[in-house]
């Protein structure tokens, strides 16, 4: 692969594009250049996490893909912002240092360190001047000061909830950590614990979060993800009064009236399979549970609430759980019935979903059905299929449509009819009413972890959770050489007694800080404001530059992050924008999720030895090769299998590209060849746009053959385009190209996009099928719009065709103009 003289020499290309364009600053923009934009262009892509020691092949297609776009739409003429940073704060950081047994303040900026050199050899158009480090007190000051912002606004509240609790990464996961009942980074089984934690309310930001995906220009899957993560249900919530007395006697349901705080609540999508309800259930942590479990059932309720604190959150919901559960002693009453329904305890039902207790109804509910059966519980049919009648026994649960039965008044009623009236009717007695429900939870940023930016809050025993004052930003963390976590639930910022001790800034008495971190969610949620403002110390984002930037416009990422980092960055937009800082309330415009990666048919990882680092690839290879088979492996949102042999293709392309640009002529262009260069123009205009970039590099793999073919010399004309549209792909070698074309300064400044001329894209020869009696008996290439004489005369000279029609009589022929010559012959 060495190349000779005068042949491409990708490494010498590489280094010597790369300095220049350091020394030069060509992707560099000042304040000035921010402020006087005509055209911004913000392009970004979702800034790593450095939780090891480098880069892998997955990061970098990601990275490549998104340079692609943001060098494409520079191309174009647009003012193109394309900045970088590290998201080196969290658990993953966190535990990658105690993997390597070094201090994260000593481990992750090396960590930083060698990305950024990674990073700076692909060939990115990063502006290096822009970074952000999550790590660094510059920024984390203002990721102190959002939370202060949402403290202020009443968003911001710390309370005890269950949680789902790691015993060996010791700190709270989010559900979307928890698989299959364990840790996603430890694989350890994951238990449930009531934790003191800080909440952000999204919830109260749950409507207008699903309203606006339809604003959005977002990757189907992501706005789906998130529609289902918001989980908007309609409903009613319905009250079912408790009985003190434990009677179990029905009454009539119409003396049933307002139970004020002595009822349960619960929020059901069918209030009109009320009369059915035959039992209720209450997650373990109902506060109700201790109003209502009798003396002989108090030792078991204990006992089953303690085992079920050793459950994790997700495993709770799954509805092929095993259910278990036991019965409190006491009663409830249903309002439509008016009969005395027994209340168990079971961990299928959540306390932080809904209002922590559902009316069971065993006929219509798979998971009510298989828990009635476990327990022996009644099981009554209230709505019958085309089938059914009301007597019809039931060996599953009935989910399907139909009209109400036994159930009173009602009977006869379909489902949309029967919501309404029986909500209304429960409703005159104020035990009823029409609730929206949401599947979101409040945000917990707590983490009771080291690696991460203190909470700014001071707890004071006379003034209660006080702010830090804004001055006195950042709450710096210390370094603290015994970081590892333990499993007493808190952080081990509250071994550090010289630190947590402080003055409360309202009343100047002993007070004690926070000593939770936040959650690298929320450092993640806001980065992309700080960008465009790095040089302000006074500010986290300067508003004349947020306002000539923001919204981004192009997000490119994962989307494994599609619910968490994406909503969390949306809730945050929405509360700035409210709070009067910012003028937008959606932060990216646009969203694509890039694919991902496997190798030779297998997903890759660090046990299977099987993960593509960069380094030795862009040695052997080039960076622009890497980066055009990356591209081309398959669609971008798709991903594709990486295969060693599958890089010879590109790397064999550039080398025949710069092969004939270095030997073309100055001469006019061949029209056939100009034809074929302006169709791939106008395929990759249309593709490029849309992340088509394995189809675009098929179609200037596909000119390039047809540039040389026959072993011609190309024109220069044939080949300056093919270099500018290869830019956004191979930039190192589309700059050097550009160069020995005779041109100054960067490609990406200097050359406009090649211009797509229809007329001279048009086929000038089409090939027309020649039939006989309707039967194909060979082709004809002609004139495009060739007239019937014209095409005739070619069919009939045409060798097979003659031999069919040289015994024959031709009695009719047909011309359908450039496609088809039919002789009709007896």
């Amino acid at each position: 692969m060495a190349p000779d003289e005068t042949g491409y020499a990708p490494r010498e290309v590489e280094r010597k594009w790369q300095e220049r364009w350091e020394t030069r600053g060509t992707n560099t923009r000042s304040v000035d250049d921010l402020k006087s934009s005509s055209a911004p262009y913000y392009n970004l892509m979702m800034f790593p996490y450095p939780s090891a020691e480098g880069l892998h092949v997955g990061n970098i297609y990601a990275f490549t893909g998104a340079d692609v776009h943001g060098r494409y739409r520079r191309l174009t003429g647009l003012d193109v912002f394309e900045p970088i940073g590290f998201d080196a704060f969290g658990i993953h950081s966190e535990n990658f240092a105690l993997k390597m047994g070094v201090h994260p303040m000593d481990l992750i900026p090396k960590n930083v360190e060698n990305f950024t050199r990674q990073l700076r050899r692909t060939g990115g158009m990063f502006d290096w001047e822009r970074t952000v480090d999550t790590t660094d007190p510059s920024y984390y000051r203002w990721t102190q000061w959002v939370f202060l912002k949402l403290f202020e606004a009443g968003l911001a509240e710390q309370k005890e909830a269950p949680v789902n609790w790691c015993p060996s990464c010791m700190t709270v996961l989010a559900n979307e950590q928890v698989v299959g009942g364990r840790c996603e980074r430890c694989d350890t089984p994951v238990e449930q614990r009531r934790i003191a934690q800080w909440f952000f309310k999204i919830t109260k930001y749950a409507q207008r979060l699903l309203d606006n995906l339809d604003t959005l220009d977002w990757s189907e899957t992501t706005t789906k993800a998130q529609r289902n993560w918001i989980g908007r249900s309609e409903g009613a919530e319905l009250a079912f009064p408790l009985i003190p007395d434990g009677s179990s006697d029905p009454v009539d349901p119409d003396t049933v009236r307002e139970p004020g705080d002595d009822a349960i609540r619960v929020f059901t999508t069918r209030p009109d399979t009320v009369f059915g309800a035959t039992f209720m259930v209450l997650a373990p942590e109902h506060p109700a549970v201790d109003r209502l479990v009798s003396d002989a059932q108090r030792d078991a309720v204990e006992a089953y609430r303690a085992e079920a604190q050793h459950t994790d959150l997700v495993s709770r919901q799954k509805a092929d759980k095993a259910k278990t559960g036991v019965f409190t002693g006491g009663y409830c009453r249903n309002p439509a019935t008016g009969e005395a329904i027994p209340v168990w305890v079971a961990d299928y039902v959540l306390m932080d979903y809904g209002t922590g207790a559902i009316m069971a109804v065993p006929g219509h509910d798979e998971r009510d059905f298989d828990f009635a059966t476990e327990m022996g519980l009644t099981i009554r049919r209230v709505v019958a299929g085309p089938d059914d009648d009301a007597d019809t026994p039931l060996d599953e649960a009935w989910s399907g449509g139909g009209t109400l039965v036994n159930s009173g008044r009602f009977d006869g009623l379909d489902k949309a009819e029967a919501i309404r009236a029986v909500t209304a009717w429960l409703g005159e007695r104020s035990m009823g009413e029409l609730r929206v429900n949401y599947r979101l939870h409040d945000w917990c940023i707590s983490r009771q972890r080291y690696w991460g930016p203190p909470i700014p809050i001071v707890h004071c025993d006379d003034c209660g959770a006080v702010p830090v004052p804004e001055d006195q930003l950042p709450v710096l963390l210390p370094r603290v050489e015994d970081f590892r976590p333990d499993d007493s639930g808190v952080s081990p910022l509250a071994r550090v007694r010289e630190w947590y001790e402080t003055e409360c800034p309202t009343c100047g008495g002993p007070a004690r800080r926070e000593t939770d971190v936040s959650d690298t969610f929320l450092d993640s949620g806001w980065y992309f404001l700080r960008y465009p403002s790095t040089d302000f110390d006074d500010r986290p984002f300067d508003p004349e530059i947020t306002k000539k930037w923001l919204p981004v416009d192009c997000y490119i990422g994962g989307n494994e992050h599609a619910v968490l980092h994406l909503m969390y960055s949306r809730f945050l937009t929405m509360v700035l924008h409210d709070l009067g800082h910012l003028s937008f309330e959606e932060p990216f415009t646009r969203f694509r999720a890039h694919g991902l990666i496997i190798r030779e048919g297998a997903k890759m990882s660090k046990s299977k030895g099987n993960v593509i680092v960069p380094d030795p690839i862009i040695d052997d290879y080039g960076a622009d090769t890497f980066r055009l088979y990356l591209m081309f492996l398959g669609p971008f949102d798709e991903g594709g299998d990486y295969r060693d042999e599958g890089i010879q293709g590109p790397f064999g392309f550039l080398h025949r590209l710069w092969d004939t640009v270095v030997s073309a002529e100055d001469r006019p262009a061949d029209e056939d060849v100009e034809r074929k260069l302006h169709q791939t123009i106008d395929r990759v205009s249309e593709q490029l746009p849309e992340l088509g970039y394995n189809t675009s590099i098929a179609a200037m793999m596909e000119y390039l053959n047809v540039v040389r073919a026959g072993g011609r010399t190309a024109a220069l004309a044939e080949v300056e385009p093919l270099v500018v549209m290869v830019a956004p792909f191979c930039p190192h070698l589309a700059e050097e190209l550009w160069e020995r074309l005779g041109h100054e300064g960067s490609i990406f400044d200097a050359a406009p996009w090649p211009e797509f001329d229809p007329e001279k894209a048009r086929e000038t020869r089409t090939e027309v099928a020649v039939q006989v009696n309707g039967k194909l008996r060979g082709t004809v290439l002609l004139e495009v719009d060739a007239d019937a004489g014209t095409a005739e005369a070619a069919a009939r000279a045409e060798d097979n065709v003659a031999r069919y029609l040289e015994s024959a009589t031709v009695r009719r022929v047909i011309h359908v103009p450039n496609r088809l010559v039919n002789f009709v012959v007896g």
